[in-house]
């Protein structure tokens, strides 16, 4: 059998990457989350886990021992040397959770959701790149509403991702998320019969 290609799908926060990767994977297709995998390499036990406690301190950990993701989120996000400082440390422990599962895959392309996958360098991993897209006043209203942050945060992290134009340059495909769900979903179906065409992630 021969091994599957890789879909790179990204989009900014509140794009609908969920939306479109749920449908992916309802479709049949193996897919690996790099914020699953984030989560992966900080769980209690992990040696990741342990160096950013001894850097950051008790603040950054729940009574059980877990990360407190919000803790260190809001020490990070004032802070551009102590987020790359995390960047360096949790990128290539990510990298290879990924290349592990994405190894495991069985249908004819795997799918590597990542909202940082052209930041990150991820993108490397992928043959191929798919970009959902929204305007930017959807991404906000959707994420406040779903996550109950307040706009500033929600632009705090618009900022700290790439700029959509930067997103678009790395597209082989864009999918615009800016109607209802059923649309959403005969695009994504639209989408994987053609990938199911393509070798290597080409035509």
């Amino acid at each position: 059998m021969s091994t599957p290609w890789i879909l790179g799908l990204t989009g900014g926060i509140g794009s609908g990457k969920s939306a479109v990767a749920q449908h992916f994977i309802d479709l049949g297709v193996h897919l690996v989350d790099a914020d699953h995998a984030a989560r992966w390499v900080v769980e209690p036990g992990r040696p990741a886990l342990a160096q950013i406690a001894e850097r950051f301190g008790p603040q950054v950990l729940q009574a059980d021992g877990s990360l407190n993701r919000a803790a260190l989120r809001q020490l990070i996000f004032q802070d551009e040397q102590q987020r790359r400082w995390l960047e360096s440390l949790l990128h290539p422990l990510i990298g290879t959770e990924i290349v592990q599962y994405l190894a495991k895959a069985e249908s004819p392309y795997a799918i590597l959701v990542s909202p940082l996958l052209i930041e990150s360098g991820q993108r490397r991993m992928t043959q191929r790149v798919l970009v959902v897209d929204a305007p930017e006043q959807l991404q906000l209203q959707r994420t406040i509403a779903r996550d109950q942050s307040n706009e500033e945060q929600v632009r705090a992290i618009l900022k700290a991702q790439a700029s959509r134009e930067e997103r678009l340059r790395h597209a082989d495909d864009v999918l615009h998320n800016d109607r209802d769900l059923a649309w959403l979903q005969s695009e994504v179906e639209r989408l994987h019969q053609f990938y199911l065409t393509l070798r290597g992630g080409r035509a």
